[in-house]
């Protein structure tokens, strides 16, 4: 504990969420609201399951239409993932 100098609380906790590792943890949180973002209310209350491992997003969608859609665009939604993220979260996406 310091008595000269006290490092406010905010920029304590700041430098905590923007080490690399915490900030990615906060991000895979948030993921479920960007694929949202992303795709749409319609497209998103399709979607079953949406986990993220080692890079990987799993995204399980109940229509087949909007399966094969997803598909062609893979290359476009994980851009725009790790765009909203401000880091590169998402490497690949596998749709079910």
């Amino acid at each position: 504990m310091r008595r000269t100098a006290p490092t406010p609380i905010g920029d304590i906790l700041k430098e905590f969420f923007n080490r690399p590792y915490v900030a990615a943890k906060v991000a895979e949180g948030k993921l479920p609201h960007f694929w949202r973002t992303i795709v749409g209310d319609n497209i998103a209350n399709e979607t079953t399951e949406c986990r993220l491992e080692r890079h990987i997003l799993y995204v399980s969608v109940r229509s087949s239409v909007v399966r094969q859609e997803l598909f062609f665009r893979r290359e476009e939604l994980c851009y725009r993932l790790n765009e909203l993220a401000g880091m590169r979260l998402v490497a690949a996406i596998i749709i079910r």
